[in-house]
């Protein structure tokens, strides 16, 4: 499983905290050259002036696609997870089999100093994501998708082998998803016996747990590593911060600089919605990545001159999720009857007008791919409209008990419907006080508690102290990672050597306590978990009928109740600049500094 800080990065772009708002100098056109590009970080709310130029620190001061490069930038296609747009890497080739793939770095490209890219910055920079746990540069025993070896083929040539005892469909994903940074200003960072212990890490015994855990410790000082001045080998270098903005300057040595339109890139502060919408308001942004927005806010924003919205796909979903470990949820009938409780065009049209779409059935997937994925199947699934009968009639199945208009537990005791959300996110805050508002209309005594923030939001969820909370699901677009939300750790499930365990509820991270096996109509018996641990080997080929089994393990037992799709909402002014990206690009993915280095942006 990928660490939390992977789940926030996503989350950041599904929905943005909440406070005040602060000053800051507005963007525009310089005098000369190709003006001042301004925009926010949405992956990373909060400027820290004291952060280090470090692109793994989560306080670190590197922009994405701006001073931050990736091998390659993901296009997150609705069933293919292995295209790419090129970052430090121009070309690569994937063997037929998933085991390796090659990567030829851009020709000519230049770190801000002058220094060449090479394969050597590729591998230290591997060596690093080693130390962070990464998808494809583990060294837990028998992680699946993990690298088994990385050569050197030339000075501009890197190819990377992946370990086929266990491997995993994810794996050319992991590799390209990877930071580059300079190893001549980086190599301090990690021991010069770094690949040897590497190699005694994964073999058994006594040694290779001391190699393991050596690799670990680094862990903390790669995060804390500081390089003195910022080196980049993208657009931008970062010539200045203060606690309102960080000014980034073009970089003469990027391998495409005469395509890089702006001169400049102010990247504003905020730790809030609502200054976003004032900055929107106010005309200072070129672009905002996607932002929860009320239905009037958006209309002041779109009255400010040059302002637009652009629109494409998002693989996230947001969805109640149940801990089946608590009563009466451990109870299908339950969480049915609750799910024909809710309106969900509703509760979208409250908590996320213009950013998302009620969800047509719970199925785990994000509704477009739901399509690519199941066909006419989608259409045949349970939609679980808002049906007060079938509530009643679910609820009844359960023993609940409608005493005085108000549903008890089997025993007569009074039920309290408790759902927690982040205070800080002000979408799903507006949704479950929606949905609480409909289940307390239906006789369902229904509250809402909120987290101070985010960590310890995921923190309590995880040691199962919430009854219902809401969970981000569909994390596309790799079907292994979209299960991985539903049929995971979360719910017991783990691959270890290739061997898929599962632990009972409130061991090893279980808080959501599914049974591990559920009778699907018209399947029979399955495994929800060891049907997503193949998702993670099976060829394409094979990979619908599976997740067709899923889509239906999902919509009938109701680990969570899908409530609305993200749709990626980003606003751009085209005042200063053109060249931005259409509806349903896939470039709306990626950071506006993507949109940059690939010489799309220009000065109007």
């Amino acid at each position: 499983m990928k660490r939390v800080a992977a789940v926030v990065s996503l989350l950041s772009l599904a929905a943005v905290t909440a406070t005040a708002c602060s000053s800051t100098s507005t963007g525009g056109s310089s005098a000369s050259g190709g003006g001042v590009f301004t925009t926010i970080d949405g992956l990373k709310p909060g400027l820290d002036v004291n952060g280090p130029i470090n692109p793994w620190n989560p306080k670190g001061n590197m922009f994405a696609g701006y001073n931050a490069m990736k091998l390659g930038w993901k296009k997150n296609h609705l069933t293919d997870p292995n295209q790419f747009y090129p970052g430090i890497a121009a070309s690569w080739e994937i063997a037929p089999d998933n085991s390796s793939i090659t990567l030829h770095l851009q020709p000519n490209n230049k770190w801000s100093d002058g220094k060449p890219v090479t394969a050597e910055d590729v591998k230290l920079s591997i060596a690093l994501a080693y130390t962070q746990g990464s998808t494809a540069f583990s060294i837990a025993p028998g992680a699946a998708g993990a690298a088994s070896d990385v050569e050197i083929v030339d000075e501009h040539t890197v190819k990377i082998t992946q370990d086929m005892s266990n491997p995993s469909v994810t794996f050319v994903r992991g590799v390209m998803d990877s930071f580059v940074v300079p190893a001549h200003i980086w190599k301090d960072a990690i021991p010069a016996n770094f690949w040897d212990t590497l190699k005694a890490s994964r073999g058994e015994g006594a040694e290779a747990d001391k190699a393991r855990a050596e690799i670990t410790a680094l862990a903390d000082k790669v995060l804390a590593f500081a390089p003195a001045k910022d080196v980049s080998a993208g657009p931008y270098t970062l010539e200045r911060m203060n606690p309102g903005e960080a000014l980034l300057v073009k970089n003469k040595n990027f391998y495409n600089a005469a395509n890089v339109g702006p001169d400049q890139v102010k990247m504003l502060n905020y730790t809030g919605n609502e200054q976003i919408w004032n900055y929107l308001i106010s005309g200072k942004l070129d672009n905002a990545p996607f932002t929860a927005v009320p239905a009037d806010v958006m209309k002041r924003i779109g009255q400010t001159p040059g302002n637009a919205v652009v629109k494409g796909f998002s693989p996230v979903s947001v969805a109640m999720a149940f801990n089946q470990s608590k009563k009466p949820y451990d109870n299908v009938h339950v969480r049915r009857g609750l799910a024909y409780l809710i309106n969900r065009d509703e509760v979208t049209k409250i908590a996320s007008p213009e950013g998302g779409t009620p969800a047509l059935a719970t199925t785990g997937i994000h509704q477009k791919p739901a399509e690519a994925w199941l066909g006419s199947e989608l259409s045949q699934l349970e939609p679980y409209k808002l049906d007060v009968a079938k509530a009643e009639k679910e609820f009844k199945e359960a023993g609940l008990k409608k005493t005085g208009g108000k549903w008890t537990l089997p025993d007569g005791k009074p039920w309290k419907f408790t759902i927690n959300v982040p205070a800080p996110f002000s979408d799903w805050v507006s949704a479950a006080k929606a949905v609480t508002s409909q289940l307390n209309e239906a006789g369902v005594s229904a509250e809402v508690l909120t987290s101070a923030d985010y960590p310890l939001y995921l923190e309590e969820l995880a040691a199962g102290k919430y009854d219902v909370g809401f969970w981000l699901v569909a994390l596309g677009p790799a079907p292994y990672n979209i299960y991985q939300r539903l049929y995971g750790a979360s719910n017991g499930w783990s691959i270890l050597g290739g061997k898929i365990k599962h632990s009972a509820p409130g061991k090893d991270g279980n808080w959501m306590g599914s049974p591990e096996t559920i009778n699907v109509e018209g399947v029979g018996k399955v495994n929800p978990g060891e049907l997503t641990g193949k998702l993670n080997t099976a060829p394409e080929s094979e990979q619908k009928a599976i997740i067709s089994q899923l889509a239906k393990a999902a919509n009938q037992d109701l680990p969570v109740i899908q409530l609305w799709d993200y749709v990626n909402t980003q606003f751009i002014n085209t005042n200063r600049f053109t060249g931005f990206p259409e509806d349903e690009s896939d470039l709306l993915r990626e950071t506006s500094g993507v949109w940059i280095q690939l010489g799309m942006i220009k000065k109007k």
